[in-house]
């Protein structure tokens, strides 16, 4: 028994002495691999804690984990973060039969992903989350090094979702909250793991910057109404790239750009969290200027009523009509709200503003307010010589309109429904001379 224990141990590499290992032990060789092995993932560690990274277990494995710490005061672009504690409680908007909402609430998330889908194929290699925390903005950021390390970072992740209610995110309902729920079904935890109430902040910002701003991608917004400006940033769409990368040499450094830039954005969601709070709480001038642009007073005004709010958009209507410079489209969605709220006479002066406005031009807008005007004509106040005067400009304006722009199927249905309602005026019109 002695010999064949001395024969393990000098197996195990335990001999201090290799002439004791006998001739026709070739073990050693994998000993001295595996010892390899061990140093080589010493060596990559070291790297990753280099820029912040270190290993992370639980009782399903390990993944790579990197945390930061904001203090409440840092600020980012036009805001401070400790904004979001007076911001937070009028996020409630979004959910009004929730309780109210508060900073400590709410769970920031973004993601890296090896694609764009939604589907089987497509792995958040990097999940990025971010809450407030005893006088601290976190931010965490897990990481995964191969595909056998998911498990053990969804289940850290679906330990931190429940100390939520509310989960922040850009594009998270129709992205990374659903990319989240298929990858822990496809992990064994269930349908039901978490049922957040959501914060998509993408929705109100194309409603209030859809035309005012050339995009609504994030890194778009945060430079032109956030004042955040990123410098030396990987963009996010370089980031599976960088990912496949490290996966084929095991080099982590490149990925320090992509750490970086998801911590901006996480950075980013909280400033919209505060920007959109301010709003719905009526702050705005206290912590956030007026729009400059007509058009982004009339959306704001018209998404804080969607919200809920009745006080501050009167405010920014008002003083949008008040505004010479103030574009058709922007008139004629005023005048959409009033004619919804039966209040015709202003609905009227702001689409004869609207045509004032169109003068220089023949374009959809003075189309549009002369349709409504020869409608209101019609039907509220039975003046038909009116109502056929709106009709026929509007058809002029179609037919000029026309013939700058290739006249297809719709704007020929258009000219149609035109001649129509103008025969039909010529005819009442004609009954009641």
């Amino acid at each position: 028994m002695s010999g064949m224990r001395d024969r393990m141990n000098k197996l195990r590499g335990i001999t201090t002495s290799l002439e004791a290992v006998p001739e026709d032990t070739i073990v050693l060789s994998s000993v001295q691999h595996e010892d390899d092995d061990i140093f080589e993932e010493d060596q990559q560690l070291l790297e990753w804690s280099a820029i912040g990274v270190e290993l992370a277990t639980n009782e399903i494995g390990s993944f790579l984990l990197r945390v930061v710490h904001y203090p409440f005061h840092h600020r980012h672009g036009l805001h401070a973060l400790k904004e979001l504690q007076e911001a937070a409680p009028g996020l409630t908007a979004f959910h009004p039969e929730a309780e109210q909402a508060s900073a400590e609430q709410i769970l920031f998330l973004d993601l890296e992903t090896t694609g764009l889908g939604v589907g089987a194929g497509n792995v958040p290699f990097m999940v990025g989350i971010a809450y407030m925390s005893k006088g601290h903005f976190v931010i965490e950021q897990a990481l995964i090094r191969h595909p056998a390390e998911e498990r053990a970072m969804l289940s850290y992740l679906a330990e931190k979702l429940q100390q939520f209610t509310y989960l922040s995110t850009y594009n998270g309902k129709t992205f990374d909250w659903p990319l989240v729920e298929n990858r822990f079904i496809m992990n064994g935890f269930g349908r039901q793991t978490w049922s957040p109430k959501h914060l998509d902040f993408l929705h109100p910002a194309r409603s209030i910057w859809r035309n005012t701003l050339v995009s609504c991608k994030l890194s778009h917004v945060e430079e032109e109404r956030l004042g955040i400006n990123r410098e030396d940033d990987v963009p996010g769409s370089l980031a599976p790239q960088l990912y496949f990368q490290y996966l084929a040499d095991g080099n982590p450094t490149p990925l320090e750009g992509v750490f970086r830039h998801n911590e901006m954005d996480m950075l980013s969601l909280a400033c919209l969290a505060i920007r959109f709070g301010h709003l719905l709480n009526g702050d705005i001038e206290a912590y956030i200027p007026l729009p400059d642009e007509v058009e982004e007073m009339v959306r704001t005004g018209l998404w804080l009523e969607r919200m809920g709010n009745t006080l501050l958009p009167a405010r920014l209507f008002e003083t949008a009509m008040n505004q010479d410079q103030a574009k058709p489209t922007s008139l004629l969605m005023l005048a959409a709200r009033d004619k919804k709220a039966g209040n015709w006479g202003r609905a009227v002066l702001l689409w004869q503003k609207a045509i004032i406005h169109s003068a220089s031009y023949f374009g959809p807008a003075a189309q549009e307010a002369s349709i409504e005007l020869a409608m209101y004509y019609e039907h509220k106040l039975k003046n038909y010589e009116a109502a056929l005067s709106h009709a026929v400009t509007a058809f002029e304006h179609a037919l000029n309109h026309s013939t700058l722009v290739r006249t297809d199927s719709k704007k020929r249905a258009e000219l149609e429904a035109l001649r129509n309602r103008i025969s039909r005026l010529r005819r009442k019109a004609s009954k009641h001379r």
